[in-house]
């Protein structure tokens, strides 16, 4: 059952269900932070509508920089920035930033500890028809692995725009990622969020499987966990939106009390956040899990949905993981 603490949208198991891109939260967002704060700025590698780094550049012309197509270099120019005191928000699409320019983040922002914000948005597979090529699915891996950075994945625009505001508070670098598409709005304006604490969506009292789940694919997570409810089968829902630092009493806590864990990601399963999820239970609990996300493979053309149930991150899919760790108890 749905946690009522969450203070979720009321509207979320409907049909109809509000939808909204996470990069729109990204915007506000990111708006929100520079009438805050003055020293916030903002850095596009030509992509400046599409990441909706635009809202914030209409508004602080003169607190932008439009870099081209240079990621490497945005990297390096708002490490600087924020050596002289500014709070510099990074973006473009995953696959480029920090997909192409990960040795500058590593090195001159993380190696530095520079106040610098990554943000990567059309992250995952339904990015749709810009194929593989544009489809980053291994960004999480390979920023979470980085010393200092943090690493956050909201599950829709209200936590996109509230992941960015917090991001903008704290010192030290940090990747906020984003899917294209627009996703369901699970949370509201009320809902809780704080940077590395993860939310329990739903939590029945005698739950046989958890589901660890982040961004967009938390939907797909609590539209399973509903289906299986009607079936018999209790499940909790975690919303496991920060990757690093990972909210591990969280995890531990919904393990135990279920016995038993599904991961859900639109990632790369190998090194990604059900990754993450294993390090901390092999460590401190070990438990019986199944991992949903893309099995080693590159993304290909098609539309969002398609690609969603080709990969196996579909409602049915993960109804399928959670039968099949059960059968392994």
């Amino acid at each position: 059952m749905i946690n009522k603490e969450q203070k979720l949208n009321p509207r979320l198991l409907n049909k109809d269900v509000e939808q909204a891109p996470l990069r729109q939260g990204y915007g506000e967002g990111l708006l929100q932070a520079g009438k805050e704060d003055e020293n916030v700025v903002a850095l596009c590698a030509d992509l400046t509508g599409s990441t909706k780094t635009a809202i914030f550049s209409k508004v602080f012309p003169e607190r932008f920089v439009e870099m081209g197509i240079g990621e490497q270099s945005m990297a390096s120019v708002a490490s600087g920035m924020a050596a002289m005191g500014k709070v510099p928000f990074i973006a473009s699409y995953a696959m480029f930033s920090p997909g192409r320019n990960w040795e500058q983040i590593r090195t001159t922002i993380c190696y530095n500890n520079s106040n610098v914000k990554v943000a990567g948005a059309h992250a995952g597979v339904s990015v749709g028809p810009d194929g593989g090529t544009h489809q980053a699915i291994e960004d999480i891996t390979i920023m979470r692995v980085i010393p200092r950075m943090t690493v956050i994945v909201p599950c829709d625009s209200i936590e996109s725009r509230k992941a960015t505001l917090a991001a903008a508070k704290m010192i030290g670098p940090v990747y906020l990622r984003f899917a294209r598409e627009a996703t369901p709005i699970i949370t509201t304006e009320e809902s809780p969020f704080e940077i590395g604490k993860a939310n329990l969506l739903r939590n029945p009292e005698s739950p046989q499987v958890a589901i660890i789940a982040c961004g967009p694919m938390v939907y797909n997570a609590l539209m399973a966990a509903e289906e299986l409810s009607k079936e018999g089968i209790e499940v909790s829902v975690l919303n496991n939106h920060t990757i690093k630092p990972m909210d591990e009493n969280s995890v531990i806590e919904v393990a135990k009390k279920a016995g038993a864990v599904v991961t859900v990601e639109e990632h790369q399963v190998k090194g990604g956040m059900g990754s993450a999820v294993a390090e901390v239970l092999a460590k401190n609990n070990p438990t019986l899990i199944e991992f949903v996300g893309v099995q080693d493979k590159f993304g290909q053309s098609g539309t969002p949905e398609e690609l969603i149930e080709h990969y196996g991150m579909g409602i049915s899919h993960i109804k399928e993981a959670v039968k099949k760790v059960l059968k392994r108890r």
